[in-house]
């Protein structure tokens, strides 16, 4: 891994799946149209509907066990880590010996994967049935103090990512000591210093209970899902986003945190909407010049790909 690596950690393992795949390629094929020093450095998420699942709802989709496995595989022979989000702060022992879950980590068991944490007991069983995982501090924790993250950085994490209240605090950035272990959420779309950002991440916790003991359930007598509404606002437009104060630029990437000594950035959007995704990309990624060209390959490679499907007219017959 190149000292001068910018290191991206790239949203989703299911839907964003596609189109993360071929950000890589063409990574690979045209570097010319790119910033430089770019390196994928995970692609995290889940396999809904996860019980350790923490962070985002992906509804009560579930994947089988072909999918995971062809995931896992191609992700890892780009040899790029797929990063488990098993953020549910709410998990009880209980919850440990889920089937699926384990599952799961048994298929990416292989000595290049990673988990995001949050709750002590499954932090601790992970440790424990799968060492071979590295682990990652999650955001979720809410670290605001320069002292909780050096605390968090003692410990056994290979990162750990930081509260998005923090971007742009160079005051408080540049006293941490290990800036290499810390990870930069780039571009949250909770307003800065969000109230009920702690509140919302059990409430996902209790979506993805009831997610799962619904398909237990007889249609007609499932439990029904409750909706988040936030009256601190929910527009994620990338033009919002870079209004707030805790918005990282790729050129404050680049010309601040890189030189500060900070290599890993996170991207949000594991359930965003797929046009906004690829605008994000191209605006983190593409040279300014190459943007349009970036974003034109990349939809027409999704349409080519049947991701996305673009309706024509029904064939109509001319009469008077």
């Amino acid at each position: 891994m190149s000292d001068m690596s910018v290191r991206f950690h790239l949203p989703g393992l299911r839907y964003n799946y596609p189109l993360n795949m071929l950000l890589v390629d063409l990574l690979e094929k045209e570097p010319g149209m790119f910033r430089e020093g770019i390196e994928i450095a995970s692609m995290f998420g889940e396999f809904p509907t996860s019980r350790w699942n923490g962070g985002r709802y992906s509804g009560d989709d579930q994947c089988d066990a072909k999918f995971i496995r062809a995931v896992i595989k191609s992700v890892n022979a780009k040899k790029i880590p797929i990063r488990y989000t098993y953020t549910n702060p709410l998990l009880t022992e209980a919850d440990l010996s889920d089937e699926y879950c384990n599952f799961c980590m048994r298929a990416a068991d292989n000595g290049m994967n990673e988990v995001i944490v949050f709750s002590p007991v499954l932090e601790q069983y992970i440790r424990e049935k799968y060492p071979s995982f590295q682990l990652i501090s999650t955001t979720c924790k809410e670290l605001r103090s320069i002292e909780e993250v050096e605390a968090e950085l003692q410990k056994d994490y290979k990162l750990v990512v930081l509260d998005y209240n923090l971007n742009n605090r160079f005051e408080l950035l540049e006293q941490i000591h290990d800036k290499e272990r810390c990870e930069l959420l780039v571009n949250s779309c909770c307003r800065p210093d969000c109230p009920r950002r702690g509140e919302h991440y059990r409430f996902l916790a209790r979506q993805e209970s009831i997610a799962l003991k619904n398909r237990k359930i007889p249609e007609g007598k499932k439990i029904p899902m409750p909706r988040w509404y936030c009256e601190y606002g929910e527009q994620v437009t990338l033009s919002k986003i870079r209004t707030y104060t805790t918005h990282i630029s790729p050129e404050a990437v680049w010309d601040q945190y890189v030189p500060m000594g900070f290599r890993n950035f996170k991207l949000e959007g594991r359930t965003a909407n797929l046009f906004l995704l690829v605008d994000t990309y191209v605006y983190y990624f593409a040279k300014p010049e190459y943007r349009d060209e970036v974003r034109f390959l990349l939809l027409t490679n999704l349409e080519k790909n049947k991701v996305i499907h673009v309706q024509k007219p029904k064939r109509g017959i001319w009469h008077a």
